[in-house]
């Protein structure tokens, strides 16, 4: 089937790899051709990174490029695709303004999802005139490693469009998990009360955020520890997450200064090249200079 992709950052690109990989036509959409242009190199900079790991064969990856097309054109990308899927900055407005167009350009029996990490599916379906086909799908970052899709069910979501959205995430060899929309779902509120947890704990100089995430590897078997995964989804949307539940959760979470204050001096974590970690070429190079050496 066909799949459009609206937003080529990291998140998108790698929605728009993952659905290619699996045999769906995919088009990738951003704002700006730039944009369009690295979110293409970044699927195939992915996919010679599995090649040369020998996890991608060279003909699985000239066969995944040649299902992707990249476009400026909102109402080009979606004209017949059976799943549409923003993955555009998390801002209330601008998603229910993009499930407008959307709905305007469509096939009436497409499927609109979100890739929301928090917000309300529920709240962005409302100003569709079928809401019935929105749906939430969470990919974790990136989505080309990660295994599993949260499908997020809005008060307005028909059981077809749930059947549907979890036989997608099973076509692009990903495990679902079926939840309710609330506030940061299951796995975002989970993760965040751990992450804002260990930046207090670093905040109080309990350990340094190495040894924090060191702890969580090695003693519960997470693959990354809280810390570091901050790193790599931005301080700056952690910050986002938390102000939001928040809001909806109460002051359990509450957001640290010590977040704040990374924020606010636009250390970012990975993507700005120090967060509570210092980062050369995407990778993890040593701490920030406030905990010293690793």
């Amino acid at each position: 089937m066909k799949v459009a992709v609206l937003g080529a950052g990291s998140m998108g690109h790698g929605i728009a790899q993952v659905s290619a990989m699996a045999g769906h036509e995919v088009v990738l959409r951003d704002i700006e051709r730039e944009f369009v242009e690295k979110g293409l190199e970044g699927i195939e900079s992915n996919l010679q990174g599995g090649v040369d790991r020998g996890k991608v064969t060279e003909e699985e990856r000239d066969a995944t490029l040649v299902r992707v097309t990249g476009t400026t054109d909102l109402a080009e990308a979606v004209a017949d695709a059976a799943l549409v899927v923003e993955a555009v900055p998390e801002d209330m407005d601008l998603k229910k303004s993009v499930f407008e167009e959307v709905e305007e350009h469509a096939p009436t029996d497409a499927l609109i999802a979100s890739n929301t990490s928090s917000m309300s599916v529920t709240e962005m379906g409302s100003v569709l005139e079928h809401p019935e086909r929105v749906v939430g799908l969470h990919f974790f970052n990136p989505p080309h490693i990660m295994d599993l899709v949260e499908v997020v069910i809005a008060e307005q979501t028909s059981e077809e469009t749930e059947a549907r959205a979890v036989e997608y995430v099973h076509s692009i060899d990903k495990e679902d998990v079926v939840v309710r929309d609330t506030a940061g779902f299951a796995t975002s509120r989970l993760g965040l009360a751990a992450g804002l947890e260990a930046i207090r704990m670093v905040e109080e100089g309990v350990a340094s955020p190495a040894d924090i995430d060191a702890g969580m590897e090695l003693g519960y078997g997470h693959p990354m520890g809280p810390i570091e995964l901050g790193d790599h989804v931005g301080l700056d949307v952690r910050l986002h997450i938390a102000e939001h539940l928040r809001e909806e959760l109460g002051e359990r979470f509450k957001p640290p200064q010590l977040l704040r204050r990374k924020v606010r001096a636009g250390n970012l974590g990975k993507k700005s090249g120090e967060g509570f970690y210092l980062w050369e070429d995407g990778e993890r190079v040593g701490m920030s200079g406030d905990w010293g050496d690793e």
